[in-house]
This record gives C-alpha cells, structure tokens and sequence, in this order.
C-alpha cells in the first residue's frame, strides 16, 4: 500500500508527489491522460515545443518559487508581448502607451491621462467586469479589446462577471507592453513536460486510468489520497454542479513563419476564436533556427460535465456551490484537495506551485 495516492498529475499533484518522495513516502501518481503534466504538457512537433493545451507563460515575483522551478529545466527569457487584431489592425498590447497612440494618437503620459479622463465612464461602485473597466478606459477601449473577448472567452455578458479577472490586465500610460510585472518570467527550454519528468522522476504512475472508473480500488492502494481534480465531481455534484471554462483547439503546421509573434488575440465577438498561438516563439533563445512553424486557433466552447475544465468560474453561483463542497471537504481526513479545480481558484502557475508547495510541507512535516 502506498503512502498517497495523488489523482493528477498536473503542477499540484506533481509537486506533492515529488516532495514527499523526497521524505521517503511512498507515492503513486495516476493521470486519466496518457501523459504527465496536465494542462502544462507540451510535446516537440519538428523542433517546435507545441504547448497543447494553450499557451502557458511562467511568471512570478517570489525568487524562491522561481528557484524550485528552475531546478528541472532551464528557463529562458521570453517576454510576454501579446498583440491584438481587432477589424484587421494590430494593436500593441496590453493596453499600454502606444495602444492610445494608435487609437488616439497621444504621445504623452500626460496627453494620455487627459484623453483617459475625459472617456472615463464614471462609477462609484463597480458591480462587475463591465463598469469597472469603463471606469478605467472607458467605451472605445473597453469595446476594441475587452468586450468581445470576454465574450467568447467566458460564454457570459461582461456584466455578469466578477471584476477581478479583468483587474489582472495592466493599463500603463507608458511605452512598457511587457505583460507581466513580475521580475521572473520565462518558459522552460525543451518545453515544461521536462520540468514534470523531473518532478515525476522516480514516483510510480499510472496513465489513462481514470480516478472514478473504479474509485474504490484505487483509494484502497494508498493511506491517503491527494485530489486535484474537479471538487464537485469528487462529491458527486450533490450539492450541483459548478460552470468551468472549456476550450477546443485547432492545431496546424507549416513552412516558415504564420503570424510572427507567440501571441494575438481576436477581440471581435463575431470571430469564433480568442487566439492564436504560434509556438516557436516562445523558443526565444532559437526561433530563427526553426525552419516549420506550428499555429493554434483556440476556441471557447460550451461547458459540460465531460470537457476538459480549464478556469473556474467565479462568479456568486458557483462560490456559493462551492462554499458547500469545501465544508464537505474538512470531513475528509485522508484526502487532501488541491490545484485550481479542486480549490476552485483561477490559479496562475506560480501561485499552484506555491500552494503546492505550501501545503505539502505542512502535511508532511518539512
């Protein structure tokens, strides 16, 4: 029998897995894909690092988050730049100095701040996504870049979204497009199913077994069970089940160069797809030296329990479901739940790893 038994092999379960191999538990990581890494899993298509399941930027400001990560792979200095196609023009993104050049021909912080000031929707109180980015932008920008983007990427009306998923998008009235604040960003060299082989190295598991296909002989393999997948799922939807966004992706090869950046974004809603991801240059360090290139169109679809649940759904219906689950879960002493579908937290990597990281020391004592 084992020591845990950890249901995912995602950054969460990995990590885990890997800290208490450290202090001599025994450890069993099963995955219902055929490969480790989750969400994160890349795979080499003709020198190019295809991440699968959509582009995954690592960035943080903890040094010591960073140092755990860099001891499984080499990282190197990509910098997130996105770009916006917005009616056929590119638009420097996120919003920054020279997006307001573009759209109104500003030069200046100050010219910008004054322009900002006069567009501003005012809003005491902002309710939602909707009134808290006109507060900020007002109209013109919100319907260039916000508007049909969430749209297509939440399924739901801007207004009936919390406001703290667009409070992650910097808005800077300097030259300054780098996406990210954070001092430590980059990807891994050779892909991040490296940094998985790393952490995985040693530990038992068990690919393309599915958790809940025969539940009760795989918790009796271990004293305890370490969940990281869907919470309500685990609680068989008793108390309802909770909305995640899913995605569809649309992946194909070429010669040469497709868009010349890693990523752009469609904001317009009557385009189906949100972005398009071309993956060689995330490979920074080689890019030039790559002859094929790889692109993916990445399509939001409707949510339903079978699809691949990518980013809860924090909205008030689903907290208040999930409020429930979480007490349930305190009457599970040997189950420890973690990682963003088990939390039901959007969850960056950085802030997994730390989490991970925290709470396998305390379980195990380190």
């Amino acid at each position: 029998m084992y020591d845990y038994l950890v249901v995912g092999s995602g950054l969460f379960g990995s990590i885990f897995a890997h800290e208490a191999r450290k202090v001599g538990k025994s450890v069993l990581v099963m995955d219902k894909r055929p490969h480790i890494g989750g969400n994160c899993y890349t795979e080499n298509r003709d020198g190019v690092d295809v991440h699968t399941y959509g582009p995954h930027i690592f960035h943080t400001s903890d040094e010591r988050i960073w140092k755990y990560v860099n001891q499984f792979a080499t990282f190197n200095h990509y910098v997130n730049r996105p770009k916006v196609n917005y009616k056929g023009k590119i638009y420097s993104f996120p919003i920054n100095l020279m997006t307001l050049q573009q759209l109104w021909d500003v030069t200046t912080p100050a010219e910008a701040s004054r322009k900002l000031e006069e567009v501003r929707v005012p809003c005491a109180n902002p309710r939602n996504l909707e009134e808290w980015i006109l507060s900020q932008v007002g109209r013109e920008v919100y319907e260039t870049f916000i508007r049909g983007y969430t749209m297509k990427q939440w399924k739901r009306d801007p207004k009936d979204l919390p406001s703290f998923i667009i409070k992650r998008l910097p808005i800077r009235l300097t030259y300054d497009d780098n996406y990210f604040e954070d001092p430590y960003q980059g990807i891994p060299i050779g892909g991040y199913t490296k940094i998985f082989e790393g952490l995985l190295q040693g530990v038992d598991t068990a690919l393309g077994e599915d958790f809940f296909a025969d539940r009760q002989k795989w918790e009796n393999r271990a004293k305890s069970v370490v969940f990281t997948g869907k919470i309500d799922e685990y609680f068989g939807y008793s108390c309802g089940e909770l909305d995640y966004r899913t995605l569809n992706f649309e992946h194909h090869a070429q010669a040469g160069d497709y868009q010349g950046v890693a990523v752009v974004n469609y904001t317009e809603a009557d385009i189906p797809y949100t972005r398009i991801t071309e993956h060689k240059h995330f490979q920074v360090q080689d890019v030039h030296k790559i002859k094929n290139t790889v692109w993916t169109k990445e399509f939001p679809a409707e949510w339903n329990r079978d699809a691949v649940p990518y980013y809860p759904i924090n909205d008030e219906k689903n907290n208040s479901i999930y409020s429930q689950y979480k007490e349930m879960a305190k009457n599970e002493s040997n189950v420890i739940f973690g990682g963003r579908l088990a939390e039901y937290k959007y969850y960056d990597m950085h802030q997994v790893v730390g989490s991970a990281l925290q709470k396998s020391r305390k379980v195990l004592g380190v």
